[in-house]
């Protein structure tokens, strides 16, 4: 009798499951879309570096300029708190002041109505008074028709013509005895210059001889003033 144990039977290793077909092909296709987003992450940093160093550049071109802080009406001194300073890009067409000349500004009068956040040029204001103290300031108030837009500037000289009162002749004309006589005029030198408002109207500031203030102040009062802007020299 045969006492031998038979052998236990061979167990196969469980088979692996066999990978679908497009496996394969969803990983090849991973790989080129990794790539792409390094290279589209690669190319933004160049992208930002090229911006930034073209900041830095742009940033050297720059210079430092005067400009209004505050509000300041044609007339008025400016003050060390109506400055302040701006860095803006250098351009040949642009003549703002230095901020270096910022002490030469500060004391001198506004030469027309400055705005806040405009930059100052020289012609933005005049040294002290710019007339001397022996002459008198009328405010004139001009509407439509009675002087030209945007024509006059701190220094023009003009003429303030006396108009007649509505529904009367005038008073000149009837004096001579003839109705084509010249009106009379004030001869006076423009101070400052305000803002038109919405009708039309616009104060301006007149520096005139002491005989002539009052007189001219008289009629400014009643609306019988026109203005008239006399010829430029050529050095205004």
């Amino acid at each position: 009798m045969d006492t031998t144990t038979p052998a236990p039977p061979r167990i196969a290793p469980p088979r692996q499951p066999d990978l679908p077909i497009s496996a394969g092909a969803r990983k090849s296709s991973r790989a080129p879309r990794k790539l792409v987003q390094a290279l589209a992450w690669t190319l933004a940093a160049l992208i930002g570096a090229l911006v930034a160093i073209s900041m830095v550049n742009r940033a050297g071109d720059r210079i430092e300029v005067l400009a209004v802080a505050h509000d300041v009406q044609a007339g008025q001194v400016v003050k060390a708190s109506d400055v302040t300073t701006a860095q803006v890009a250098e351009d040949p067409a642009l003549t703002p002041v230095p901020a270096a000349s910022r002490s030469q500004i500060v004391g001198q009068r506004a030469a027309v109505d400055l705005r806040q956040g405009s930059l100052l040029t020289d012609s933005s204001v005049q040294s002290g008074g710019g007339l001397g103290d022996d002459l008198q300031v009328v405010g004139v108030e001009v509407k439509k028709g009675t002087a030209p837009q945007n024509e006059f500037r701190p220094g023009d000289k003009v003429l303030a013509v006396v108009l007649p009162a509505q529904g009367t002749a005038s008073t000149t004309g009837a004096a001579k005895g003839g109705a084509d006589a010249e009106l009379d005029s004030i001869e006076g030198t423009v101070k400052s210059v305000g803002r038109m408002d919405a009708t039309g109207s616009l104060v301006v500031n007149l520096a005139v001889a002491t005989t002539d203030g009052p007189q001219l102040a008289e009629k400014a009062a009643a609306k019988q003033i026109a203005l008239v802007r006399q010829p430029r020299d050529g050095k205004q």
